[in-house]
């Protein structure tokens, strides 16, 4: 029987940047950053409040990833487009937050705005992904 989701990735096209951006900026906590001898990394972060999940940054473009060059480059075309949705982070206050990561350089591609399901603001990773960042309506 399953009984949980203890991992997810995330491709990107810059583990370092990847790292800097959920980490330093994001706030997200590092679970484990390893090498493999083929020069693979496993880089896995959680969010301060969901320690339980791990999300894998992994790079489609390492060959230790066992992808066919047609597969890697279709996965670079997207990444260098910012063209795959990622999800959804939740925050308590979409505003506050959006002015802080702002200061902190994060780049979005909206400002907050009011939504049928809350306030969201369209956040990018600059490593390839985008993310709604929503405060959800009160039920």
């Amino acid at each position: 029987m399953i009984t949980k989701l203890s991992h997810t990735t995330l491709f990107v096209t810059d583990q370092d940047k990847a790292h800097d951006f959920y980490v330093n900026k994001l706030g997200f906590t590092v679970k484990t950053d390893a090498r493999m001898t083929n020069g693979f990394r496993w880089l896995t972060v959680s969010p301060p409040e969901q320690p339980n999940i791990e999300i894998a940054l992994l790079s489609p473009l390492h060959e230790g990833m066992s992808y066919d060059e047609e597969t890697r480059k279709a996965f670079k075309y997207l990444l260098d487009k910012n063209a795959l949705g990622a999800g959804v982070l939740y925050t308590p206050d979409c505003r506050a937050t959006y002015e802080e990561l702002k200061a902190k350089g994060v780049v979005f591609k909206c400002e907050p705005r009011e939504q049928f399901y809350g306030i969201e603001a369209v956040i990018t990773d600059s490593c390839g992904n985008w993310f709604s960042m929503t405060q959800p309506k009160e039920m």
